[in-house]
């Protein structure tokens, strides 16, 4: 899993059935302090994450293991949405 921040959202009207009715969101990859790392993936949302919040992501064949994203032709998937980030007894980053 990485920790990475929702920074828009890809519309795409033709795609693969299998994505029909998936939310595609780009995520870039942060560091616990919030930094970006430089890179970003497009990530299936499968927890109704929206654009700026932080969230967990799961790539590979992890990715396949929601039910939203069972048996579909998915590499990234948003699987949890951020509320605390506690590093050495400290909140580093709150919702």
């Amino acid at each position: 899993m990485q920790l990475g921040k929702i920074v828009g959202t890809v519309v795409s009207t033709r795609k693969d059935e299998k994505l029909e009715g998936l939310k595609l969101q780009i995520v870039k990859f942060i560091n616990v302090d919030g930094t970006f790392t430089g890179s970003l993936v497009i990530a299936v949302d499968s927890v109704g994450a929206g654009v700026g919040e932080v969230v967990l992501v799961a790539a590979g064949s992890s990715a396949r293991q929601t039910d939203v994203t069972k048996d579909k032709p998915v590499d990234t998937v948003i699987m949890a949405i951020v509320d605390i980030l506690e590093v050495d007894g400290n909140n580093v980053y709150v919702k």
